[in-house]
């Protein structure tokens, strides 16, 4: 794939605008995502913060029995790997695109000799702490409309939205720097994997212990 510095950040921002108007729209209607190409691969990531948010709410409820509550905490452990294998995801297309930037392909063919400079999170994580916010501003919102509340809880509820929103504007923007440095070639990207072990009954001893999972070291 080829796209300009331009063109991945307006594709960034059509992320972050899409991840908004979901989380309203999945709360009116069967949550579902019908974009194609990175902008679907990003709204399906997306979607299972969506999806994470409302059971981890069901999880917290005193009024239901171990067995809801159990059920829960496995929806939350499934649903945590399918998101963070979607991030990695998102972020391989990512770091596809952007290394068909010059300055990126010029540091392959005519390495400099220093080390390269790498960013403390990948633009995939970036994307995912979006999508979490706009779920937090979506529900922060929610709190200050209610009826139910005394208005001291309305407040704080606004104060707390302000504060959000301004968080969301810096993380955007900070999207759009690293964007910018990749073009510019003082940043290289890359791919972190989660690895993931406690899902994996080959890695996870409470679970490879007890089954007799191949791969465990007591064979």
């Amino acid at each position: 794939m080829s796209v300009g510095t331009n063109q991945l950040k307006d594709l960034l921002e059509t992320c972050w605008r899409k991840q908004a108007e979901m989380v309203e729209h999945w709360h009116a209607c069967e949550p579902m995502v019908d974009e194609k190409g990175f902008v679907g691969l990003a709204l399906a990531q997306h979607l299972k913060n969506f999806q994470l948010w409302h059971v981890e709410d069901k999880a917290r409820r005193t009024d239901v029995d171990g067995e809801t509550i159990a059920r829960c905490k496995r929806d939350i452990d499934r649903l945590n790997q399918e998101r963070n294998d979607l991030i990695e995801e998102v972020d391989a297309w990512l770091v596809e695109a952007v290394l068909e930037f010059p300055a990126q392909r010029a540091l392959v063919e005519h390495p400099v000799g220093a080390r390269p400079v790498y960013n403390t999170e990948t633009l995939g994580s970036a994307l995912d702490r979006l999508s979490i916010l706009s779920l937090k501003l979506f529900h922060m919102q929610e709190q200050t409309d209610r009826l139910d509340a005394d208005w001291d809880h309305i407040q704080e509820c606004r104060q707390k939205l302000s504060i959000l929103q301004e968080q969301h504007r810096d993380l955007s923007q900070a999207i759009l720097d690293l964007v910018e440095e990749y073009w510019l070639g003082t940043k290289v990207p890359k791919v972190y994997y989660q690895f993931k072990m406690y899902n994996d009954p080959s890695l996870n001893p409470e679970l490879y212990v007890c089954s007799g999972v191949s791969g465990s070291p007591k064979e």
